[in-house]
């Protein structure tokens, strides 16, 4: 009989030891990540966010994909991903124009990191989703409406 808590030691140690390897490499992966910026995350309206950021709301650009549902089902739970070819990507920015707070979520990209996150944000109601993205210190635009048929926002 194979004693399977020695297996399963073997393996962790071995994980661990492969781990160590890479990192005294400097191979270790960057990880976009999501920041918490309470000013911005408390803005009531689109104009009020592109103020705290010291922004216009930049013209569409065909750089962006934005891949939302044109129909919601469930406000609570409505898909969202983004990707983008702009060279030098550092942010994402999602907003939902007609939520409480505009401001879905906001990711910085390590230098390096493919431009390209996914998320699941809230929808009470049928809104317009704006994604910003900031490249080469600049912001750049994509949008696109979402129907929603049972509110997520307390609907």
């Amino acid at each position: 009989m194979v004693n399977l808590e020695r297996r399963q030691v073997l393996k962790t140690g071995g994980a661990l030891g492969l781990w160590g390897v890479f990192a005294s490499l400097g191979l270790m992966p960057s990880f976009a990540h999501a920041e918490w910026n309470k000013t911005l995350f408390s803005a009531k309206s689109m104009n009020e966010a592109l103020d705290l950021i010291g922004a216009v709301l930049p013209e569409n650009s065909g750089d962006i994909q934005l891949n939302v549902p044109e129909i919601a089902e469930n406000g609570a739970v409505v898909p969202i991903s983004v990707s983008s070819t702009l060279p030098n990507a550092t942010q994402i920015m999602v907003f939902v124009d007609k939520n409480p707070n505009v401001l879905a979520a906001n990711f910085n990209l390590p230098a390096g990191t493919e431009t390209f996150v996914t998320t699941r944000v809230k929808m009470g109601q049928t809104a317009t989703v704006i994604v910003l993205v900031k490249a080469d210190g600049k912001l750049y635009r994509a949008a696109k409406e979402v129907k929603v048929t049972q509110g997520g926002c307390g609907g």
